[in-house]
């Protein structure tokens, strides 16, 4: 099967009525809002590795918010919103090198910064800037960190991950996940892995197989019914 016949570059996607820009970062971007959603940034993973003693590189925190950086200039929001699990553990806030801490501090200035709550990260300090929330609601949508299924629903969690053969070779990617009712987002984070869109996890939100992977290519987003992925 030729990837040709199945994919489309798109750049929006549409919500509950509400048509959002699917970022080839992985970020969302509600022009009429001017907000900035991203999910599961995972600071910090790297060390939370190292002190189990697996030792992987020290970049992703700074690689993370190097991307993070890259978005926010590239859209200029208002308000950002990070849907949870923005830091890998309890204490990954404390790992923060002063200069990440500075980087964070500078990403936060002139806009509204929302920290939602996760799984990792259930109690967020207050010296890091922003605010913390369980959930976000504006217009339709509600924003929250674990995704229950229901309408104008934008999570993450998942860490969604779409794979498709073409051309005799097997390609899996972070993507977008969404039937244009809810959505559940790409992992942001430089060490995160990911799910199969073909796990029961997302059968339980979705119900059936007619939502569509927006997947993150090499230079855009390509747009993939479920059923069609393995």
């Amino acid at each position: 099967m030729h990837a040709e016949s199945i994919v489309t570059e798109i750049t929006t996607v549409s919500i509950a009525g509400v048509t959002l820009h699917a970022d080839l970062s992985g970020a969302l971007y509600w022009e009429e809002q001017r907000l900035l959603v991203v999910s599961d940034l995972h600071l910090e993973k790297g060390s939370s590795y190292a002190m189990r003693g697996t030792l992987l590189p020290p970049y992703d925190t700074i690689a993370t918010l190097g991307r993070l950086g890259a978005v926010i200039a590239r859209h200029d929001p208002r308000t950002v919103i990070a849907l949870g699990d923005s830091f890998h553990d309890r204490n990954a806030h404390d790992r923060l090198s002063q200069p990440n801490r500075d980087v964070v501090s500078a990403l936060q200035l002139r806009r509204d910064w929302i920290w939602i709550s996760g799984n990792h990260d259930p109690e967020l300090p207050s010296d890091i800037g922003g605010v913390v929330a369980n959930e976000v609601a504006l217009g339709p949508i509600v924003f929250r960190h674990e995704p229950t299924g229901a309408q104008g629903e934008i999570a993450g969690h998942l860490h969604p991950k779409a794979r498709v053969t073409t051309r005799g070779r097997s390609l899996e990617r972070r993507c977008f996940a969404s039937d244009g009712e809810r959505a559940v987002m790409p992992a942001f984070g430089a060490y995160t892995g990911g799910l199969n869109i073909r796990d029961a996890a997302f059968a339980r939100i979705f119900q059936t197989l007619g939502f569509v992977a927006h997947v993150l290519g090499d230079r855009r987003l390509h747009s993939i019914a479920a059923s069609r992925c393995c």
